[in-house]
């Protein structure tokens, strides 16, 4: 189940989560992610100083994805691709040009969250010991 974020509605969408991750793709077509806390500045994400793994995927591959996972579960995810350069005086900071962004959760979590005491447990959970 998705939901279509328009670009210019990125800030509100975001006031909704926390941290996010940042994932790049490597030379060797590994995926490669970083927690990142961006902000958005005239409409594109700023993420500070990512790492030098991450830096060297964009020398390569400047397409990324920006997930941000729910605050709550069975919540959406917001999912931001764009475009990325290395930015800032020393070219350690990463620009994110976003070219979509939607909001997305499996369609058997349409519900929402579990309602307290719940459990939210079905068929498929596994009892911690």
């Amino acid at each position: 189940m998705s939901i279509p974020v328009e670009i210019a509605d990125l800030a509100a969408a975001l006031e909704d989560f926390g941290a996010g991750y940042l994932l790049t793709v490597s030379t060797s077509a590994g995926v490669k992610a970083v927690t990142v806390e961006p902000t958005l500045e005239g409409g594109t994400l700023l993420v500070r100083a990512p790492g030098r793994g991450t830096l060297a995927n964009l020398a390569a591959h400047e397409a990324v994805t920006v997930l941000f996972p729910p605050r709550e579960p069975r919540g959406h995810t917001l999912l931001v691709d764009g475009t990325a350069t290395a930015c800032g005086d020393t070219g350690e900071d990463v620009r994110v040009e976003p070219t979509g962004a939607v909001l997305h959760r499996p369609a058997d979590h349409a519900d929402g969250p579990p309602a307290a005491g719940a459990g939210g447990c079905g068929h498929d959970c596994t009892p911690v010991t």
